[in-house]
């Protein structure tokens, strides 16, 4: 880092630390189901008169519910028929994830290409997380969506930050290396600020930590073996990292060598996840 990067970093971590950074807040449709989901009477009516205050978030998850991904044995012809069909926690986990995508946006163009570019990667890995956790483990495919969509939450700050600063604005490589540097402390904060189960608060920065040995897989596991795939052919640094000493490949039981995108059923599930998490 350069001397105005190490500045600015500082700066970020003294406001982190005293809380004075402003991070951001989910959308306020994902607050109402999140809070609504979580009530141990919920019932599919009470749900889906949350959602259906969204007309654009409506149509999305009834889109999912009749999508390939789910096998609907029937079409889904509404709301209610969809959140019946995807079941309580699916949609709240579904409908928080899609609802992100509107914190993905600034108004300088400069940011607002970084910001669509992380969303992008962001989807990329949560598509590969969701089939990595349905065909390799028992955790719940929904949670390992959200987990891959929060994986690099904590960018939107920093990028918020530099939006604001023309030091950073123009230096590119000084706000790469920032970005690296921060966004998995500044991720874990987020969730922990937005009350997310611990098993995903831990995943901005445990999905980096390639020594990491759990007993059992996680979703870290799974956030880590999908933001791996999701680089091959990029030319990233860690795709010259032996991957055969990433224990988290064992624990989903896949050879590191082997790329899901190269299964062709495991790679339209992927194209699939990953167009209705963009809205296509």
């Amino acid at each position: 880092m350069n001397e105005v990067s190490e500045q600015i970093r500082a700066e970020l971590l003294e406001a982190l630390e005293n809380d004075q950074l402003v991070l951001p807040t989910l959308p306020e449709v994902a607050l109402q189901v999140r809070e609504t989901a979580a009530d141990p009477y919920v019932d599919i009516p009470k749900l889906t008169s949350v959602i259906q205050s969204d007309t654009a978030l409506t149509a999305r998850l009834i889109k999912v519910a009749n999508s390939p991904l789910l096998r609907a044995s029937r079409p889904i012809e509404d709301l209610k028929m969809a959140v019946g069909r995807l079941g309580i926690n699916y949609t709240s986990n579904l409908a928080t994830s899609l609802a992100m995508e509107q914190m993905f946006q600034a108004t300088s163009d400069v940011i607002d290409q970084r910001m669509r570019a992380a969303w992008s990667r962001s989807t990329e890995v949560a598509a590969i997380a969701h089939v990595l956790a349905r065909h390799y483990t028992r955790l719940k495919p929904d949670q390992a969506t959200l987990a891959g969509i929060v994986h690099r939450i904590g960018v939107l700050p920093i990028l918020t930050f530099a939006e604001n600063n023309r030091r950073l604005l123009r230096d590119s490589d000084a706000l790469d290396a920032l970005i690296e540097d921060l966004h998995p402390r500044i991720g874990r904060r987020i969730l922990q600020s937005w009350d997310f189960p611990a098993e995903l608060q831990l995943i901005p920065e445990e999905h980096l930590n390639f020594a990491r040995a759990p007993a059992t897989v996680d979703y870290a596991d799974v956030v880590m073996v999908a933001y791996l795939q999701s680089l091959l052919d990029t030319g990233h640094p860690l795709t010259q990292m032996d991957w055969s000493q990433v224990s988290a490949f064992d624990r989903l039981g896949l050879a590191p060598e082997v790329h899901s995108a190269d299964d062709e059923d495991l790679s339209a599930e992927m194209e699939a996840a990953m167009a209705l998490l963009n809205g296509d």
